[in-house]
Formats: C-alpha cells, sequence, structure tokens
C-alpha cells in the first residue's frame, strides 16, 4: 500500500463531503486549520443534494413521540406510504426499532428533547452568523411553514406538541380553516386546521448552499480528493486512513462524518453505534409548477412541498432498508400523486426523482464527540432529517473540541456511548 504522508500540509482529515463534513471544514479552515477532506463523489453530491431545503430550527421533537408512534400500524399497512419496512429487512431492523421504541419512554423523551432545543437554538445562532460571513443572505428564505391538518382530531393530536415547542419559546401561530388560503392560495378545501411557524426557513438549493460553504472552505485552504475512505485505525502517535485506491493518509486527527457510511469507522474504535438508514425519496418538478409561498408540510403523510430556486420538491417519507437495496420509486410517485391531490393546479411534468440515505439514530439526536479509546478520532454523524438544519452547530462545535475550548452546549446527550446503558 503506498503511503501519502501529508503531516506538512494536514492537521485534520475529515471523512464526509456532505453538509456536515463541510461545515466542520469551513470552521476549521477559519481558524488556521489544514484540512483534507475525503469524499467518494464530492462536495454535497450525494444525500446533502436532494434533501428538503429546510432550516427546521422549531423541530425539536424525537420522532418517537406519542403523535407519530400512534399512526405507525396505519403508515405499515400502506406499502407507499409515510412508513416502510421491507419484510426481508425486518430482522436486521429489530434490535434499532426496540431503541426506538425506549426513546419514547418520557425518561429519554424529556432529555431528547432538551438536548435538540439546545442544538437547534445553536445551530439557528450560527448559520444566521455563516450565512452572513459568507454573503450567502440571497440563499436564504424566511418565510415560515405551513403544517395541514385534516381534521380537528388529528390537529388535536399533535397539540401536545406544539405546548412543548411553546416550553421553549419557538413561536407558532394556529389557523383556522378560512385563513388558510392567506398563507398559501391554492389549496384543496380537504385541510380544516394548519399551523404556521414564523421561524421555519428554507435554502434556494440544498447544493447551492453547500457548494458555496465549500468554496468558503476552500478558499481558506481546505482540500477535497474524491476517494472513498475504507479504514481508520492509530498508528504510532498517528492516524491512519486508507482509500480506495490502496493509498494511505495519515493525519492528526480525524473527523467521522460520513452520514449514513459512519458505522464500520465508530466501531473500528470499539463504539458500537446504533446507526440505521432511512432512505428518503422525492421527486423535483420544474419551477413554476405551482406558486408556493413557503414550505407546506403534510404530518399524517409524511412529506413536505419546498419551493426552491431549482424548482418544487415533494419529498419525504421513510423506507428502512439499508444501503444495498435498489430505489423504490414508487414512493416519489404516491407523493407527487398526493401533492397533486392537495394542490389541485399543481403541474407534475417533467419531474426528477430521487432517493438518498438518511443517518438516522432511535433518539433522533447525532453522535458528536470524541471516540473513547482514541480522543484523536471525533465523530459528527447521525443528523437524521436534520443535517441542513444542524450542520453549522456541528462545524462550531467540532471545531472548539478540537482547539480545546468548552463546547457551546453540554455534549454528554450526543455521546456515541449513550445507548449503552439503555
Amino acid at each position: 500500500m503506498q503511503t501519502r504522508k501529508p503531516a506538512q500540509d494536514t492537521d485534520v482529515i475529515i471523512i464526509g463531503g456532505g453538509i456536515i463534513g463541510i461545515c466542520i471544514a469551513a470552521y476549521l479552515a477559519e481558524a488556521g486549520k489544514k484540512i483534507l477532506v475525503l469524499d467518494r463523489s464530492g462536495i454535497c453530491e450525494e444525500t446533502s443534494a436532494g434533501n428538503a431545503g429546510a432550516l427546521a430550527f422549531s423541530d425539536i421533537l424525537p420522532l418517537a413521540h406519542k403523535d407519530m408512534l400512534s399512526q405507525v400500524p396505519g403508515w405499515l399497512r400502506d406499502p407507499l406510504g409515510p412508513l416502510a419496512i421491507p419484510p426481508a429487512y425486518l430482522p436486521r431492523l429489530l434490535p434499532w426499532l426496540w431503541r426506538f421504541l425506549k426513546a419514547g419512554r418520557a425518561e429519554y423523551f424529556e432529555a431528547a428533547v432538551s438536548a435538540q432545543a439546545s442544538i437547534m437554538a445553536l445551530a439557528e445562532r450560527e448559520w444566521m452568523t455563516l450565512i452572513g460571513r459568507l454573503a450567502m443572505k440571497d440563499m436564504l428564505r424566511e418565510d415560515g411553514c405551513l403544517e395541514l391538518y385534516e381534521s380537528d382530531e388529528e390537529f388535536r393530536a399533535a397539540e401536545e406538541g406544539w405546548r412543548l415547542r411553546r416550553r421553549f419559546h419557538i413561536p407558532y401561530q394556529q389557523l383556522e380553516k378560512h385563513e388558510i388560503a392567506q398563507y398559501q392560495p391554492g389549496l384543496s378545501d380537504i385541510f380544516t386546521r394548519a399551523v404556521f411557524v414564523p421561524g421555519w426557513k428554507t435554502v434556494s438549493d440544498p447544493q447551492q448552499v453547500g457548494h458555496a460553504v465549500w468554496a468558503h472552505a476552500e478558499f481558506h485552504g481546505a482540500r477535497l480528493m474524491p476517494l472513498t475512505a475504507t479504514a481508520v485505525k492509530t498508528e504510532e502517535d498517528r492516524i491512519a486512513v486508507s482509500v480506495s485506491n490502496g493509498e494511505k493518509f495519515i493525519s492528526n486527527e480525524v473527523i467521522i462524518a460520513a452520514g449514513a457510511w459512519s458505522r464500520p469507522f465508530a466501531a473500528s474504535f470499539g463504539d458500537r453505534v446504533p446507526l440505521e438508514t432511512e432512505r428518503g425519496y422525492n421527486t423535483t418538478l420544474p419551477a413554476g409548477s405551482f406558486d408556493l409561498q413557503r414550505q407546506l408540510i403534510f404530518p399524517r403523510h409524511g412529506f413536505v412541498i419546498t419551493p426552491l430556486d431549482t424548482g418544487l420538491r415533494i419529498g419525504g417519507a421513510v423506507e428502512f432498508g439499508g444501503l444495498k437495496r435498489p430505489p423504490n420509486f414508487a414512493r416519489s410517485r404516491a407523493m407527487l400523486e398526493k401533492a397533486s391531490r392537495f394542490l389541485p393546479g399543481l403541474k407534475t411534468e417533467g419531474g426528477r426523482q430521487w432517493m438518498g440515505y438518511r443517518p438516522s439514530l432511535p433518539d433522533s439526536l447525532p453522535v458528536i464527540g470524541r471516540s473513547r479509546k482514541e480522543p484523536r478520532v471525533l465523530y459528527a454523524f447521525g443528523h437524521g432529517h436534520l443535517g441542513l438544519t444542524q450542520a453549522a452547530a456541528t462545524g462550531r462545535i467540532v471545531r472548539d473540541l478540537l482547539l480545546d475550548r468548552p463546547p457551546p452546549i453540554a455534549l454528554e446527550p450526543f455521546a456515541a456511548d449513550r445507548f449503552q446503558t439503555r
């Protein structure tokens, strides 16, 4: 194996060029660290390219909350519904599902909400500051979002979650049926109630945002090599990263930010993290397909519709199927069909289908922090649906850890070993 030893020009290797990895790269490069990013596809070319484009700072509820859990049996009866588990994958998923159900218990749930609220507050501060530093204001939309309900019963079932948000000073406005059209004309008459969240933000296009952040990191000296990392291990007083072409890179510190592919890297340092893969689907329609004022959320159906500069993105839902199963784009078509019923004037022609891999942990919190056995290895993965939202916060946290500064929030809830006692 050929070995490159970039001791003179690399302080930190980041495995993963998605939005988490490149935000970390930007923060560290600004601080004077010499950064090398390894990613097989390039910058924000995979999951970070096709997300819904939301900066969902008010989304503090773990997925294992009572309203969501009550809907799971019905969802599973519909193979194209908001949640799907292929039967052949279920045995592998059972340990994760057991931890997921436990995460809904009061003693874990309350702690997870508090931790999520803390990282969301940090994320909003850091993103707004970063957007200002990078002159990216034109990529930000501050139109809020509209969450839509088809019955008073559905609305009442969600009220506990909204009251919980109020505890953390998250503003929202409950709307009656006759008020909905003021926030989004042209909706189906099926919706009886809605909630408007003014602090919810979206971006012009998530991949464009990622490229802008990377340009900033690159300006400050960060480098990308389009290679697949295959193994990470300690070698004497350094960390060695092997890659798919047979080379090996040596660095002082390594950050694992490989999203859904992070689990085996953590396991090589003794951290058994219950990371699973939520496969998300979408269709992006051409710009002008509908006059959408803001992001629309359909909680009963598990998908959203987002206005982007590059088109209208209809996506979401969850399919637990791992990293190897072929995509089932019937799920994209099912969401598009529902969207056409909810937005009667929607033009559904010319769409681009997509599937991506969300790295998901049972309590909906990411893993952020140093490895217990090898403190020169740091983890930054498992952000689930919230990678774009929490990327700037993660960049700030990792930078502070590497510079031996106190972290801006308590990191115990995000520790890699937190599941070992549950």
